[in-house]
């Protein structure tokens, strides 16, 4: 989740468009109406989940929230926060969250917080695709796009790997191959 035009550097976050540095973190001004339109789908970089960040045009950097939408038989990375809470909402469909040794089943509407230092797995074991809206506070400059450092405070454990829900599964798929084929 992160905000696209600032950046992390020596610690502080550079407003947004300013070229000054901040050591806080400043609330935007006024309000915002995204409309499902505004939104840009892509697929996440690990897992390859497509999902799309409400908040990337507002210049937010307190939060972050996301539509992540789950296929069938994915998993998304196993993670934790180091400063973040997160709220798991369920949009569509019944999703399944893995919350350190514990996997929760949640109901359409139903929704899950989760603390910092907790390892996370949002994941998909049935065969219709499920939507979740993830919202985080306060936002952590160490993931946003471009920030260097040690992202094992983040992935203590290999992120790929999938629950054992989900054992004999391949995610993410393996790209088809170009040309080659027998024919």
């Amino acid at each position: 989740m992160g905000v696209t035009g600032g950046g992390f550097e020596g610690g502080f976050l550079r407003g947004r468009g300013t070229g000054r540095q901040t050591s806080t973190m400043k609330p935007v001004e006024g309000s915002f109406l995204i409309r499902p339109e505004d939104l840009h789908w892509r697929l996440s970089n690990m897992m390859k989940i497509p999902n799309a960040d409400f908040l990337e045009r507002t210049g937010s950097q307190w939060m972050g929230a996301r539509l992540w939408r789950m296929p069938p038989r994915s998993a998304n990375t196993l993670h934790r926060h180091i400063r973040a809470e997160e709220f798991y909402f369920v949009v569509e469909g019944v999703g399944r969250i893995r919350v350190g040794g514990e996997t929760l089943t949640v109901p359409k509407h139903g929704g899950v917080l989760v603390g910092p230092g907790e390892l996370r797995q949002v994941f998909n074991d049935t065969d219709e695709e499920v939507l979740w809206l993830i919202v985080g506070s306060p936002e952590e400059p160490e993931l946003l796009p471009g920030a260097a450092g040690d992202r094992r405070a983040f992935y203590p454990v290999d992120p790929t790997q999938l629950p054992p829900e989900l054992a004999g599964s391949v995610w993410p798929p393996e790209p088809p191959t170009v040309g080659g084929g027998a024919a």
